[in-house]
């Protein structure tokens, strides 16, 4: 019989915070093949233009994302508090908080970008 793979509990507060500039911080749990992220966002702060090949997922908790997804200006998407966009590997977005925000991100497979710090996309401090 193979051992049971080792369960993890987490709690948020518990959590470092990855301070990135000065309107975007984001608190970040890994598993294998997952890697789920708290990012908060104040009102303005803005996610440059980027791609990577991880499947992405946004919940919003609170507040509101506009997106522009797709190639040159792509599609405008707002999302608000209580929606979820997907966002397939390799295709080109970036977003905006209209608002005060709290989203939860999912990545498959997790962002070694995140993990190595190598995103100075989003590092403007």
């Amino acid at each position: 019989m193979e051992p049971t793979p080792q369960v993890t509990h987490y709690r948020w507060a518990d959590m470092p915070v990855d301070q990135l500039s000065d309107t975007i911080g984001r608190r970040l749990i890994t598993g294998q093949d997952m890697m789920l992220a708290h990012v908060y966002l104040k009102k303005g702060a803005l996610v440059p233009r980027h791609q990577h090949i991880n499947e992405q997922i946004t919940y919003i908790l609170e507040g509101a994302l506009r997106f522009h997804v797709g190639e040159g200006e792509g599609q405008e998407i707002i999302v608000r508090a209580g929606e979820v966009l997907c966002i397939p590997p390799n295709v080109p977005h970036q977003a905006e908080a209209l608002e005060d925000t709290l989203d939860i991100d999912v990545f498959s497979p997790p962002r070694q970008d995140w993990l190595d710090g190598s995103d100075a996309y989003l590092r403007q401090k």
